[in-house]
């Protein structure tokens, strides 16, 4: 790892060179890439210090204690060196989660499918409980969220719900999401107060980009149709609806969420372009990379991934043992600790690997 780090070191000096040129700053694309670059070696080196530092006073307290006489004295170096051999854990496993190379995908806005599954209503109201929590965990991140689908219950569930989640990062934070969310809890509909146990769906797609994924006009069929609410009641009186059909490989978007026309159908063409890309992006993968795959699962959607238990305030996410408890807290979008311990499996595997 030490010859590692001093490599990016002495390419972060490069950089630093480079953008003090001013005739980098002619060519737009190779700046952006080496300021990029630069962003990326200057937090592994900043920890890297980190590290060194800390390394550092661990030896100096290790010294004092061993040539100390005075009792209280001893006892202060030996209290310092546990809570700094602390933070040198936590530095070394930041170090190691960026020493692992950057999926290109990560820095990608999302579009997040959340679709009830099995348990009828109580499958609905769990997916608007999932739907808030990401959009709450997206505030704190100060991610932008934007409803582009909805199809809503009489009691305020969501059979289906797409959104668009765009800002730093969040494809990087979001990916493990994919797959069956499992809810055990009694349903406001239960008199006999027996547990029931259903089932929503979450898929989260890196959003492609223009030039990511080229979609012909010839190969789009482009539907029209009025806008309906819950219970099949009118929404408005045009046909402003739109559904659009990739005809090569028969996906079908609907969008009806704007009265305006256009407004749907730039909204259903970037879901569908989301999910062309995923499905390229997917077979690439699979062709070139078995050694990418993760302990934390291949983001299948069919894959049970993890389990509210309501009745014991429990959330397990089964790809890697992990069990709080404290669910209330996970639903009002503190999803951190969860995300947090995802990342850090799937970096493991990588350097495993």
């Amino acid at each position: 790892m030490q010859d590692k780090i001093a490599e990016f070191r002495a390419r972060h000096s490069q950089l630093e060179q480079q953008i003090a040129d001013p005739d980098l700053h002619k060519d737009h694309d190779r700046a952006i890439a080496v300021m990029k670059e630069h962003a990326r070696l200057s937090d592994i080196v900043a920890v890297a210090d980190e590290v060194d530092d800390l390394t550092r006073r661990i030896g100096d307290n290790r010294d004092l204690f061993e040539s100390e006489t005075d009792e209280e004295m001893r006892r202060l170096a030996e209290t310092e060196i546990e809570d700094l051999e602390r933070q040198l854990d936590a530095s070394r496993r930041r170090l190691r989660v960026l020493l692992v190379p950057p999926d290109p995908l990560d820095e990608k806005n999302t579009i997040m499918e959340i679709r009830a599954g099995t348990g009828g209503e109580e499958a609905a109201l769990f997916a608007a409980d999932l739907y808030r929590m990401y959009n709450r965990y997206a505030e704190t991140m100060g991610w932008k969220t934007e409803v582009i689908e909805a199809n809503t219950t009489e009691i305020g569930g969501f059979k289906e719900i797409t959104l668009s989640i765009s800002g730093k990062q969040v494809y990087s934070r979001l990916k493990f999401e994919s797959g069956v969310h499992r809810v055990q809890r009694v349903p406001t509909t239960e008199s006999g107060g027996r547990i029931h146990t259903s089932a929503v769906t979450v898929a989260v797609l890196p959003e492609a980009e223009e030039t990511d994924v080229e979609v012909k006009a010839e190969e789009l069929r482009i539907d029209v149709f009025r806008s309906s609410g819950p219970g099949g009641q009118s929404v408005n009186t045009t046909d402003s609806a739109v559904r659009i059909t990739h005809i090569p490989t028969g996906l079908v978007v609907s969008c009806q969420d704007e009265k305006s026309q256009h407004k749907n159908k730039a909204k259903a063409l970037r879901v569908l372009k989301a999910r062309l890309f995923e499905m390229e992006e997917r077979k690439r993968q699979e062709e070139i990379a078995e050694h990418r795959r993760t302990m934390v699962g291949s983001g299948d959607r069919s894959e049970r991934i993890r389990t509210y238990n309501f009745p014991q305030s429990r959330l397990t996410d089964h790809r890697i043992n992990l069990t709080l408890y404290k669910l209330e807290q996970i639903l009002a979008g503190q999803l951190q600790e969860v995300i947090d311990a995802l990342q850090l499996q799937a970096t493991e595997e990588v350097l495993k690997s």
